[in-house]
């Protein structure tokens, strides 16, 4: 199934995902880490884009960001692809593509969904057998919203803040919300509406979008067109 233009409107939460050409590593050193880590700070300031969670694996990144204009995720991820690649060949004398294709992205219901999006994002290096807890993983957003370790990158979703009324309460709901995995199912509907360029959320809320912007955020439906009787 062919992916479905981006739908990025201002105000909604977009999980982003980018990665390397042929799963190749584009982060061979912390230096590398560090240096993404800061360009995109640097974009998303530029470009009015609050980030939520990510996590810098090897090989990609999955990012949750929410932007505050039009176009600003595209600006954001297409300044941040080529600074990237140009201090990635010249630091380790290449030349060609570093990212397979563009990024993917989609779309995310706030509500129900939003946190699931945190969970899967942080919980990566968990699944990939890495490490055995989130706080074990140094590039990860979980530092900051698990742990409350200061970052000028994270900017807290109002569904976040919604778990506690201080910090402490916070963080404590938000570590107990990780110790639980992603339920399957929910990971393949992650995965899916990601690849596909679909919106992630309940089938409610996906009828409600299409009708309000006009346009399909969900599967087309399959088989054939019924016969009209005559």
């Amino acid at each position: 199934m062919s992916r479905l233009p981006r739908f990025c409107p201002v105000g909604l939460p977009q999980h982003i995902i980018q990665r390397g050409n042929n799963r190749s590593v584009c982060f061979a050193d912390e230096q590398d880490f560090s240096a993404y880590a800061h360009w995109l700070k640097e974009y998303a300031d530029k470009f009015e884009v609050s980030i939520h969670a990510w996590v810098f694996m090897t090989n990609h990144v999955h990012l949750l960001a929410t932007p505050a204009k039009e176009d600003g995720v595209q600006l954001l991820m297409q300044s941040l692809g080529r600074r990237y690649v140009q201090y990635f060949n010249f630091t380790y004398r290449r030349s060609g593509t570093l990212w397979e294709g563009r990024y993917k992205s989609c779309a995310v219901q706030q509500e129900d969904y939003l946190l699931a999006c945190y969970r899967y994002i942080e919980l990566n290096p968990v699944r990939a057998g890495m490490v055995t807890d989130p706080s074990d993983y140094i590039w990860s957003s979980y530092h900051s919203n698990g742990l409350g370790v200061k970052s000028t990158l994270c900017t807290p979703h109002s569904e976040y803040m919604a778990l506690g009324d201080n910090l402490e309460k916070r963080l404590s709901s938000y570590r107990e919300l990780l110790k639980g995995h992603v339920d399957s199912d929910l990971i393949t509907d992650i995965r899916q509406s990601i690849n596909r360029g679909l919106l992630l959320g309940s089938e409610r809320f996906k009828d409600e979008v299409e009708l309000l912007y006009g346009r399909r955020v969900k599967p087309a439906k399959m088989g054939r067109p019924k016969k009209s009787c005559t």
